[in-house]
């Protein structure tokens, strides 16, 4: 609903049903070893989810890039041009433990299966993040994840390189287990017919002086949702999984955390919620969501149960 009361809105809400039956002859191109490898911790992804949710998504995916590479194809002989066409690209949004890194992974390999998007690239926005000694000088190793802790023109710099058609192009490597970047590691992308970015921020708009947001270079957009309560417990369940598991190796940025009870844990993944992630998810992320073109809403036990999908 709009402020002044109006109901009307940019997005047409389907229900799971609904939106399932978009695809319902369409194959499923996984085997079910394939979506157990995807999953993230604490995300019970499942067959059914994939053919009734991401699915019916990476179809209608494949339809805008299709209608891009034809506009591209329009476009070019209006103009006289028989410039390459550049890659489509991708940003997924949402909180801390949402899910969206596990929705980025999954649309990566059901997008790669279409015969015309052979070639699909992942990046996350956690590469441009701060090296963490930059982020201990301004004060801001507590505000890690908000916007004020990206190189936000590397990104910018990035994006707009991918989408000028550069050859190759390069991004920073983060290390989740030493919490921090990698000198000298680097990811590189070579001209795919697909780019997912995905990171907390993704769709923040312009800001600091700056004309141009990452999210006005996209092509599409998706945002995970849901209430947050739940993002709060299963941050919560994953911090305890984490804690029993990835914490335990002495690199781990967090390996301070491995000897802590059930309770600590527990106390101290709440005070971290509390203080940092509540507080990004409100003030940063949440606000973005309108400005998504796809809208996926959990429910409490992780299944997407509604799709709103902006109006064209």
């Amino acid at each position: 609903m709009l402020p002044n009361g109006d109901s009307s809105t940019p997005f047409v809400e389907l229900s799971r049903s609904d939106w399932a039956e978009l695809a319902q002859n369409t194959r499923l191109p996984l085997l079910e070893t394939e979506i157990v490898q995807l999953r993230g911790l604490g995300d019970p992804l499942d067959m059914r989810e994939v053919e009734e949710v991401y699915l019916p998504l990476s179809r209608l995916l494949n339809l805008y890039v299709g209608g891009a590479k034809q506009l591209h194809r329009v476009t070019s002989d209006f103009l006289g041009e028989r410039a390459a066409s550049t890659p489509f690209v991708i940003g997924v949004a949402g909180s801390v433990a949402v899910g969206k890194s596990t929705i980025a992974r999954l649309l990566r390999e059901l997008l790669s299966r279409w015969d015309d998007t052979p070639r699909v690239e992942l990046v996350t926005t956690d590469g441009f993040l701060l090296p963490n000694v930059e982020l201990e000088r301004r004060g801001l190793m507590e505000r890690k994840g908000f916007p004020e802790s990206y190189d936000r023109k590397a990104l910018l710099r990035f994006v707009t390189a991918i989408k000028s058609g550069a050859p190759e192009v390069r991004a920073p490597f983060y290390s989740h287990l030493s919490y921090d970047i990698v000198p000298d590691a680097e990811i590189v992308v070579r001209r795919p017919d697909v780019l997912i970015v995905e990171g907390l921020n993704v769709l923040q708009p312009a800001g600091g002086g700056n004309r141009l947001a990452v999210s006005d270079l996209f092509d599409f957009s998706v945002y995970v949702d849901a209430r947050t309560r739940d993002i709060a417990r299963w941050y919560e369940e994953r911090f305890l999984k984490l804690q029993r598991g990835a914490f335990a190796n002495p690199k781990s940025y967090f390996h301070r955390y491995a000897s802590l009870t059930e309770e600590q844990a527990r106390a101290r993944a709440a005070a971290i919620w509390s203080s940092i992630n509540e507080p990004n998810l409100v003030q940063n992320i949440r606000p973005t969501r309108s400005r998504a073109k796809l809208v996926l809403r959990k429910d409490e036990d992780h299944a997407v149960s509604s799709v709103l999908l902006r109006k064209l």
